[in-house]
Formats: C-alpha cells, sequence, structure tokens
C-alpha cells in the first residue's frame, strides 16, 4: 500500500491556486500511463486500508484506531488527486464526502459486530445513500463520462463487495474473506480506470502519450 502519486505532488506544487472547475493551471503535460498507475494506486490504498480496518474491528485489535487515521488520510489524496482539474472546492467536496464513506462503514462494521441490527439498518442505508451523493458528485462534474446510472452501479458494487468482505470476517469464514477482497480489488481497478478515462477524454490537452 505505496504512495505513488508524484503526478499530483507535481501539479500541486504549481496549480493549488483555487481553479474554476475544469480548469487547469500551466503545467507540464501528465504521462497518460502515469497517471492511470497513480489512480490505481489511490483506490488500490483505499481498499487495502479499509480491509486491514475491518480486519482490526472485527478482531478488536488495537491499531484499528491508527488504521482508521491512515484510511481517513487516502480520502484527502482522493480528493486532492481530482483538484488540479476540478478546482479546490470540487476536490474538498470529493474528500468530504469519502471521509463519510469511511466513518459509515466503520459505523456499519461496529454494529454488524455488536450484534444491533437497528444501527446496522440504518448505516447501511446512511451508506448507500453517501454512495449514490457521491455518484452524483462524479456525474455532475462530468456527465459524459460518469453517466448517473453507471456511476451509482459502480458505487454500489463497491460498497455490496466490501459488505461481503465484512460478513466473512465476522463469521470467521477467512477463505471467504480473502475471496471477497480478491472481488473487491478487480472492482476497484474497473472503478479506477473508468475515472481515469473520464478525466482524461475531459481533459485532453493536459496529457501526453
Amino acid at each position: 500500500m505505496r504512495q505513488r502519486v508524484g503526478w499530483v505532488s507535481g501539479l500541486l506544487a504549481v496549480a493549488l491556486v483555487a481553479c474554476p472547475v475544469g480548469a487547469l493551471a500551466k503545467s507540464e503535460p501528465i504521462d497518460r500511463d502515469d497517471f492511470r498507475a497513480d489512480m490505481r494506486q489511490l483506490w488500490e490504498d483505499h481498499i487495502g486500508w479499509t480491509r486491514l480496518f475491518i480486519v482490526e474491528a472485527v478482531g478488536g485489535l488495537p491499531g484499528k484506531d491508527a488504521t482508521a487515521e491512515r484510511l481517513l488520510k487516502n480520502q484527502d489524496d482522493i480528493g486532492n488527486a481530482i483538484k488540479p482539474f476540478y478546482g479546490e472546492e470540487a476536490g474538498a467536496k470529493l474528500t468530504a464526502l469519502l471521509r463519510d464513506h469511511i466513518l459509515i462503514a466503520a459505523d456499519l462494521v461496529g454494529a454488524a459486530k455488536a450484534g444491533d441490527s437497528a444501527k446496522q439498518d440504518d448505516a447501511t442505508k446512511r451508506w448507500f445513500a453517501n454512495a449514490d451523493e457521491i455518484a452524483g458528485f462524479l456525474s455532475g462534474a462530468n456527465s459524459k463520462h460518469w453517466p448517473a446510472d453507471a456511476t451509482k452501479t459502480m458505487m454500489h458494487d463497491h460498497l455490496k463487495l466490501t459488505t461481503e468482505v465484512v460478513v466473512a470476517q465476522l463469521k470467521g469464514d477467512w477463505a471467504a474473506s480473502i475471496a471477497a477482497s480478491d472481488k473487491v480489488h478487480e472492482q476497484i481497478l474497473h472503478m479506477a480506470d473508468a475515472l481515469t478515462d473520464g478525466i482524461q477524454a475531459q481533459h485532453p490537452q493536459h496529457f501526453k502519450g
């Protein structure tokens, strides 16, 4: 779960002025393949730290709070990654939505572990509502390449597959947990690539290669 977001830091160094949505300050063109790899790394970090948190939370391990903090930082990283293309406000909004995504997931895991079905149902509803907000935000920023229905399905798939990991961990079915995590990994790469393709298609002038 290493950090590989050099293009982000390079761009932000010259483009962190609050640019309007769709604007990008002057900078060197970004290599398309590097951009795709870095976006994949951000989302692989997302699911990697999420899985570790699930394992630690279900197991009552002492490292879960530190893992949660690192997981929340990843949401900052993802929000920062879109700022050069969509502006400071949009990046901050995505970060806020993704942090809610993580905090609600923590509520869900805690309720499921405690066997509190009412709290679990409430957290599940809030989690999917948040996913719809994220999908709406993305579609609003780039409706041509991130259509609302497809983006919503993509987000729901992420939640459903992550839930499979939680259920398997709670049952102590380690093989099923690993198998579900493999599915999460495959799906998140499709998601990262969809986001990459959308940004590159909407802002072709900022890419090379």
